[in-house]
């Protein structure tokens, strides 16, 4: 791009959208499922590491029963217990969006346009030009290949 001092140059967001395909909803059916593999995996660990620091603190008290710890002991895996649990609600919040997303995925339409995401450009912009016009700015990709850039450039 060359530069023209009469002119400002500006930062834009542009929407990148996508045709589905078949192939684009084999790739994205797979990314999710590998998120929601990731998080299954995150859970089981969070399990282990969870009943490992409990057993850890427990270990300390040897000849003490669970219902006979001192009850700074007790506060301290009830502290542990409760930080297992938010960990765990937050990871079962981000599978269940991504089911939710794996389920939209599952029933959109061949040929219907989805948002992909957002990308920074940047433009020049000078008197008498349409500034609103070069903000609204998209590209149509069909299987990772430019189809249609929609606005003016």
């Amino acid at each position: 791009m060359e530069f023209d001092p009469s002119k400002l140059l500006l930062k834009r967001t542009i929407t990148v959208k996508a045709i589905v395909t078949e192939r684009w909803k084999t790739e994205a059916l797979e990314q999710l499922q590998k998120q929601i593999d990731r998080l299954d995996g995150q859970l089981q660990q969070l399990e282990v590491q969870g009943h490992r620091t409990i057993g850890d603190i427990q270990q300390q008290h040897p000849d003490t029963t669970p219902a006979d710890l001192p009850p700074l002991v007790r506060q301290q895996i009830d502290n542990v217990q409760i930080q297992i649990n938010q960990k765990k609600s937050q990871l079962l919040e981000q599978k269940n969006q991504i089911l939710q997303q794996l389920q939209q995925v599952q029933t959109v339409q061949l040929g219907q346009e989805v948002d992909q995401g957002q990308i920074e450009s940047m433009f020049q912009v000078g008197l008498g030009e349409n500034l609103v016009q070069k903000l609204q700015v998209e590209i149509l990709l069909e299987d990772g290949v430019v189809r249609e850039v929609r606005g003016v450039l």
